[in-house]
């Protein structure tokens, strides 16, 4: 087949190397195609689908920029905001519409067209926005980075999908669904295997009744919270229901209060303070103390630990493994009075050079992401149970080291955005398996001591554990799960 049948397919054509848009506009007529009007804010939220897809850009990152770079107006940021998390949210289930309305699956579609497909199919069925401009504009898209021929294919197959209802569309892609669990994925827009894991985690609470709501606020975007650092800034109002320096955003841009307050105030999930809090509470804090955060990028936790530290007299120091992320910690930290080293090393190397040493520990372990899918819509996507697989080994490794770099009598926090059972209970167990220096502490209690209102922590149905795992539809947090490990002296 000719390229030039491929483009006005949709179909990918050979691999090449990437251009730039006005290359790629020309990549399927032979010729250059004028750049057509498209409203400032579908074209950002194009472009970051694009870099999610061909660059795994994370969305959260990407975005801001890009508003910033386009100039875009506070309602237009608005907007492509919607449009960009809207259309990652719900991927699964739109390319299973797209399937059916193209008839052919949607690995056949040139990846540019494709995302352009799913923007204008959020459009149609999930917005308010008028079906015409939807259709248009996403056309105009694909006319000017693709080819006019891509662009006919495009109009044909959302011409086809804005004549059927939301609904519609809903039964027509769950009747052909083998499972009942394919039919929630195609509902809930989650894979199939993230649904289960997530099933399992809450069964082992006996909460499994709340799955639906769990992916129901898995879509829903979450309110921005902010963390007051201790010592530097006061929490503003509205406050959050639990963590003393969390604060939600009056107006919802934080913008403005970000910058009045100099990096003292930032943003921060909830359930991030909470596990960082709980470590500094497991136990009185003595002058002098030793801490380490072992894993810190992007430096949130680090931040609000160096604040304590700064505060109580002890003393912390944070290891990020990424150079890049080294730098993101190094910037948090900056204004947290004190000199913080931030070392660039494996963690697990780290920590065995450091035997006894510190009296804290934070593992804010590297995890999946499944708690944080609200925040990282795209990561739902991109995971699969082969990086649940890989991960695990190296939680443990890392787990079980910063046991040993911990003094008799110190604490550690295991610490996962994720509430996959294999990368939270599965890896403390297999930690504490065989350790006679080991104690696992009542986490729930700490927590509940410190929240300032009273917060509803599930058992996850071990008799000895007392660890906690919070939830975006309970407690309208990330998917934290925290565990507290004490070493004692062998005999004790």
């Amino acid at each position: 087949m000719s390229d030039d049948k491929r483009r006005r397919q949709g179909k990918p054509g050979p691999s090449r190397p990437r251009t730039d848009a006005t290359q790629r506009s020309a990549r399927g007529s032979g010729q250059r195609v004028q750049a057509r009007t498209v409203q400032p804010a579908r074209r950002v939220a194009y472009g970051v689908l694009r870099a999610v897809s061909e660059d795994d850009a994370y969305a959260n990152l990407a975005l801001p920029h890009a508003i910033g770079e386009a100039g875009l107006t506070p309602q237009d940021a608005a907007l492509a905001t919607e449009l960009t998390y809207g259309t990652l949210r719900r991927r699964g289930t739109y390319d299973a519409i797209i399937s059916a309305a193209a008839d052919r699956p949607v690995d056949s579609i040139d990846p540019a067209v494709l995302d352009a497909l799913r923007l204008a199919v959020h459009q149609l069925l999930a917005t308010r926005v008028a079906s015409h401009a939807a259709v248009n504009e996403s056309v105009n898209i694909v006319a000017t980075e693709v080819s006019r021929g891509a662009s006919s294919f495009a109009n044909a197959v959302l011409r086809r999908v804005s004549r059927e209802t939301p609904g519609e569309w809903q039964d027509k892609i769950e009747s052909s669904a083998r499972s009942d669990d394919e039919r929630l994925a195609l509902r809930s827009a989650h894979p199939v295997w993230v649904i289960r894991a997530l099933r399992r985690a809450l069964d082992a609470e006996g909460r499994v009744s709340e799955l639906d709501a769990l992916l129901e606020a898995d879509n829903a975007s979450p309110e921005v919270t902010l963390v007051a650092l201790p010592g530097l800034a006061e929490p503003a109002e509205p406050r959050r229901p639990y963590a003393a320096t969390a604060f939600g955003s009056p107006g919802g841009d934080p913008h403005r209060i970000i910058t009045d307050a100099r990096g003292t105030v930032r943003v921060q999930d909830e359930g991030s303070q909470l596990v960082a809090l709980a470590l500094a509470a497991a136990k009185p804090i003595a002058p002098g103390e030793k801490w380490l955060d072992l894993c810190a990028g992007p430096g949130g936790k680090t931040a609000l630990l160096g604040a304590i530290a700064h505060e109580t007299g002890a003393v912390l120091e944070a290891n990020e493994v990424v150079p890049t992320r080294a730098g993101l910690v190094r910037s948090a930290l900056r204004p947290v009075p004190g000199d913080i080293p931030v070392h660039e090393e494996d963690g697990r190397v780290l920590a065995a050079s450091r035997p006894g040493e510190f009296d804290r520990v934070l593992v804010d372990a590297p995890c999946t992401g499944l708690g944080a899918l609200r925040r990282r819509p795209e990561a739902r996507w991109r995971k699969s149970p082969a990086d649940v697989a890989e991960l695990v080994p190296l939680q443990e490794q890392l787990l079980s080291a910063a046991v040993d770099a911990l003094a008799p009598g110190g604490i550690v926090a295991y610490v996962t955005c994720s509430p996959h059972l294999a990368e939270t209970t599965g890896v403390v167990q297999e930690v504490l398996r065989g350790r006679e220096d080991l104690v696992e502490l009542d986490a729930r209690a700490v927590i509940s001591e410190i929240s300032r209102s009273p917060i509803d922590l599930a058992s996850d149905g071990r008799a000895e554990s007392g660890s906690v795992q919070l939830w975006p539809h309970r407690h309208g947090t990330d998917a934290m799960f925290l565990a507290l490990l004490q070493r004692v002296p062998k005999g004790e």
